[in-house]
């Protein structure tokens, strides 16, 4: 497996089927969450990060959901967004894909005036987002079967 990845905004209905296949890995495959559970309407309007390798195979994705979409994840904060559908191929973990994913989603977060990004994490992933700057707050709730908590992280401009 080649460390070298790069990491950029999907475009495109190709990299659009990149990032689901590698979503299909993780989340269907590997963590059995209920395909019609995995796939939503939000894909048409959520922006997209993919994390591809020097192969030109997809590593990992990850997408923000803004404005009126992540009203319903954010409390009705419409200048935070929501981070979701973070996956990391098995073959290209520990290398830091994630972390980069979630920075590029970041990126795109501040480029379009959002203050905050908010997320729901598997609770086993509390460490890694925590790591990255994320504050887990509320209770633990299940999501498509696994527990979960919201953690949100305030973007400096």
């Amino acid at each position: 497996m080649t460390t070298a990845y790069a990491v950029r905004e999907a475009v495109g209905a190709e990299d659009r089927e990149a990032c689901f296949a590698v979503r299909r890995e993780v989340f269907v495959e590997e963590q059995g969450v209920p395909r019609e559970l995995e796939y939503d309407a939000y894909d048409a309007t959520a922006v997209h990060v993919l994390a591809v390798g020097e192969d030109g195979l997809p590593l990992g994705t990850g997408r923000l959901l803004f404005g009126a979409d992540a009203l319903g994840k954010t409390g009705g904060d419409a200048s935070v967004g929501s981070l979701g559908r973070l996956a990391v191929a098995k073959a290209a973990r520990g290398l830091g894909v994630g972390a980069a994913l979630v920075r590029a989603v970041e990126v795109v977060a501040r480029e379009r005036g959002l203050t905050a990004v908010d997320l729901h994490a598997q609770t086993h992933a509390l460490g890694f987002y925590e790591r990255l700057g994320y504050e887990a707050y509320g209770p633990e709730f299940p999501d498509a079967g696994m527990p979960h908590r919201a953690m949100r992280k305030a973007l400096r401009a």
